[in-house]
């Protein structure tokens, strides 16, 4: 940090623990007045954490001047003899994360109904935002690969299954085949995040709800930004009394999936008309991504919860391909 002229040389260092798991590890670092937030794998991480480590740096640093709420790039690390490991640093967010609240909004959004809708217009905006980011300006051309992408979607998980698969999923057969025949009305490429949900959100302290940064960016890439819509909402509750849609946050007193999508769509520019396709998608895609950890599980309860959603996903997949008048 002293190398890099970063503020706070000569001050003690602090680290406070945030999060982690396997795949990175999270800590605040305070020097006199100065606070970063260091992300970097843990010593048993696979080998491709590192890349991946400096992938979401690319990200991060490439939406520094762009609308997107984002926390600060502040500096990077490629050389592993320094701590182990490759890391970044950025900027420390001052909010609150829908899951540090174990499914209780925070004041005044827990009381009062009326402030929570703009939790929801705020996540829909948060990627339609990054959709507007112009991503070869900003040197990200190869960060994906956005030819082909719809194409290589199918190809790319039915064979990851074919690796992992361990039981039959109805419903497999009828969506793979549906979204073989179908794709979106249009593509336009754009920076995704590739796993948008309340989960990987912070929010500002106090109301009305403001984005305070999107984050874990492990899966971003160049793709199809409208992909991210479908994912957040694939599972959006049909109504108040809809319990088990979404239920690790309270989505009582949310506005519908069609307001959310059409302030997306009024922010992104974008249209939504091809909604139904990437909601398929996007349940078909989620129903094999948790199939992975439910192979996996061994006696972890938490994995094995995966079970029954993997399920119900993969058949929801296969009712709406079949009963949507999509042409696309």
């Amino acid at each position: 940090m002293d190398g890099t002229d970063l503020p706070g040389r000569g001050e003690p260092l602090r680290a406070r623990f945030l999060s982690g798991g396997t795949q990175n590890v999270i800590y605040e670092l305070t020097r006199g007045d100065a606070r970063c937030v260091i992300r970097m794998p843990p010593p048993d991480a696979p080998s491709d954490r590192d890349r991946g480590i400096l992938r979401e740096w690319r990200i991060i640093e490439a939406l520094d001047g762009t609308d997107v709420p984002h926390t600060k790039a502040i500096g990077v690390c490629d050389d592993a003899d320094v701590l182990g490991r490759p890391f970044y640093l950025m900027g420390f967010v001052d909010g609150w994360s829908p899951m540090d609240q174990h499914a209780v909004w925070p004041e005044p959004f827990n009381s009062d109904l009326s402030t929570r809708p703009g939790l929801s217009y705020q996540l829909a905006e948060g990627i339609a935002l990054l959709s507007k980011v112009d991503w070869k300006a900003k040197g990200l051309s190869d960060l994906g690969r956005p030819d082909g992408f719809h194409e290589r979607q199918v190809a790319r998980w039915t064979g990851f299954l074919d690796r992992i698969k361990g039981r039959d999923l109805p419903g497999l057969e009828v969506a793979t085949g549906w979204l073989k025949a179908h794709g979106p009305l249009d593509f336009i490429p754009g920076l995704m995040h590739g796993d948008y949900q309340f989960a990987n959100v912070m929010y500002q302290h106090g109301a009305p709800a403001r984005l305070a940064a999107l984050v874990d960016w492990e899966m971003g890439t160049v793709g199809d930004p409208k992909l991210d819509l479908g994912w957040m909402v694939q599972s959006w509750p049909s109504s108040d009394s809809d319990d088990a849609a979404m239920s690790y946050v309270d989505m009582r007193g949310m506005p519908s999936r069609d307001q959310v999508v059409a302030h997306y769509a009024e922010v992104s520019g974008r249209q939504v008309d091809d909604l139904d396709y990437y909601l398929v998608l996007a349940k078909w895609k989620l129903a094999i991504v948790l199939e992975q950890g439910f192979q996996r599980a061994g006696d972890d309860e938490k994995l094995l919860a995966f079970g029954p959603v993997v399920t119900d996903l993969m058949a929801s997949a296969a009712e709406l391909a079949e009963s949507t008048d999509y042409r696309g």
